[in-house]
């Protein structure tokens, strides 16, 4: 009996101490509830989301977590995510939808609609249609919305209001009264009202206003504004080129 025993504890020590290591090792096999370290400081980029329990291929409901798969947002989701008010989710590669708002904790592919916001932590790719769109990392593809904030933007921005971009644009970005790029912009930038990059790639097309510090590209507007010119010209009424010979020129003006 005492063997029996002594053999049953050695049993247990060792499935316990052998899945103690896998979990330290491996993240993903983190016991399921354990929270995982995450930042939630911006200045870092993007907090890192624990990981997920498994994936399903529909998730139906009110609002997350009142659905089906019960705790949804725990999961990633290969295929539909419907609710009525809040999707919630990890991975997301499909369809994301909800009256209300959508939300995808990690990498996002497909299509995600809602009614008032969209919000994807990591890379997307494909199309975001909301009232305000907003995405943490790298996106690919079409964002339309009233307004839109965004890390980098590879693709297309069409904004009713505004966008603001805090890194890159490369491609089309277009808004009804102004684009804010934080970092380059490479393609074309227009809007009925204002024009504001870092860097200019490309053109600005404004009714009102362009501005960059370095421009490589050409200014079309109403008053144009470079503090540096490498390479580009601008055309309206007033440009302004403040590296240049002569700063000031109406109709047009380049780097002399």
């Amino acid at each position: 009996m005492n063997v029996k025993k002594t053999m049953l504890a050695a049993v247990a020590f060792a499935t316990v101490a052998s899945t103690s290591f896998a979990a330290n090792t491996n993240p993903d096999l983190q016991a399921v509830g354990e929270k995982e370290e995450v930042s939630t400081d911006p200045s870092e980029g993007h907090y890192k989301a624990p990981a997920s329990y498994g994936w399903s291929a529909l998730a139906l409901g009110l609002a997350t977590p009142v659905q089906l798969p019960w705790g949804i947002e725990k999961w990633d989701i290969f295929g539909l995510d419907l609710n009525l008010g809040y999707s919630d989710s990890m991975k997301m590669y499909g369809w994301e939808f909800a009256f209300g708002a959508n939300t995808a904790r990690k990498c996002f592919i497909g299509l995600q609609t809602a009614a008032a916001f969209n919000f994807s932590n990591e890379d997307a790719y494909g199309l975001a249609l909301s009232l305000f769109n907003m995405n943490n990392q790298e996106f690919y593809g079409l964002s339309v919305d009233a307004i839109g904030f965004n890390r980098n933007v590879y693709g297309m921005e069409a904004n009713l209001i505004g966008a603001m971009t805090d890194r890159t644009v490369a491609g089309l970005q277009i808004s009804g009264l102004a684009n804010v790029v934080g970092g380059d912009m490479y393609g074309v930038q227009a809007a009925l009202g204002a024009n504001f990059a870092r860097r200019a790639h490309g053109l600005q097309l404004a009714l009102i206003y362009n501005q960059t510090d370095l421009l490589w590209g050409c200014q079309l507007g109403l008053v144009n504004m470079a503090f540096a010119c490498d390479s580009g010209f601008q055309i309206g009424l007033v440009n302004v080129i403040m590296d240049n010979q002569i700063p000031f020129l109406p109709i047009v003006n380049g780097y002399f």
